[in-house]
């Protein structure tokens, strides 16, 4: 059985307007996360990343370095084992 992890990450720096949940959302269905992305008002992006274990790592590794025009200055994880998701989506900013 594949170990599975559930965490909501906050990513902080130049992360809105440079298609970063564009950039996660794609990521996601690569790795065959389920979960959701989304703004939020602080300028920040907040994510759920839900999977394999070695997936969720590999996503956390990505979201570090972002789509090019971004500059990622932190990715906290803020919550781990949240939920239970069946796809995954952009939602609407928080």
């Amino acid at each position: 059985m594949v170990a599975r992890r559930t965490v909501q990450v906050r990513i902080e720096g130049r992360v809105q307007g440079v298609g970063y949940r564009a950039f996660v959302e794609m990521h996601a269905y690569e790795l065959d996360l389920a979960g959701w992305v989304r703004n939020r008002r602080d300028g920040s992006v907040e994510a759920i990343l839900q999977g394999a274990e070695d997936a969720v790592a590999t996503m956390l590794d990505r979201c570090r370095e972002g789509p090019p025009d971004a500059q990622v200055t932190g990715v906290e994880v803020i919550g781990e084992g949240v939920g239970a998701f069946g796809g995954f989506e952009v939602r609407p900013t928080a």
